[in-house]
């Protein structure tokens, strides 16, 4: 979960949500279902190259070292995915923290696009993508909140819960936008 798709694609589907308004719709199972499916899709190709470069080497699988060689093998598109995907400021900063926090001994005798280094930088850089994404889907329907708690303060209808007009309103706006589809697919072209 933590070197795939799966962390970005779940946060930002579950900002929307919230934005919405409508707290338990779509289930959770559902949501979680969709970030995981998305995230197999968005791996199918580097999961497609780990299986070429493995069947092509024609490993035996009957020893340690087989396996440990499979590894190394199987860790090369992964680890290009991560790098490409990694934001350079936080790779810097686990790459030059790893001498105070792991001591000299264990940080010099680690490479500095080890998976040790690159799973941190790779999963902080999608978080922060996640909620950057899911600030700007944040905006217009908080906009839609601040224009219904407006309009009901001006009619003199402060008794009634904004959230009673308003999640209708971001539903249609979400409806007619096609929103779930426009967000997948900016989602998955993200990876591109």
């Amino acid at each position: 979960v933590t070197v795939t798709a799966f962390a970005k694609i779940s946060v930002v589907i579950f900002i929307v949500r919230q934005a919405l308004g409508i707290q338990q719709l779509p289930p959770n199972i559902i949501l979680y279902a969709l970030s995981l499916i998305l995230s197999v899709y968005v791996a199918m190709p580097i999961l497609n190259e780990i299986y070429t470069i493995l069947e092509a080497d024609g490993f035996n699988y009957q020893t340690l070292d087989d396996w440990l060689a499979a590894g190394e093998k199987a860790m090369i598109p992964l680890k290009e995915f991560l790098l490409k995907h990694t934001d350079p400021k936080q790779l810097e900063f686990f790459n030059s923290s790893t001498t105070q926090i792991w001591g000299e001994s264990l940080a010099a005798t680690t490479d500095k696009n080890s998976l040790t280094v690159l799973v941190p930088s790779f999963l902080l850089s999608e978080l922060t993508k996640a909620f950057e994404i899911g600030f700007l889907l944040y905006l217009p329907f908080m906009a839609i909140d601040i224009i219904i708690t407006t309009l009901l303060v001006a009619l003199g209808m402060m008794m009634v819960p904004p959230t009673t007009i308003s999640i209708p309103f971001k539903l249609m706006l979400f409806v007619f936008l096609d929103g779930w589809t426009k967000l997948v697919h900016g989602l998955i072209l993200t990876y591109v």
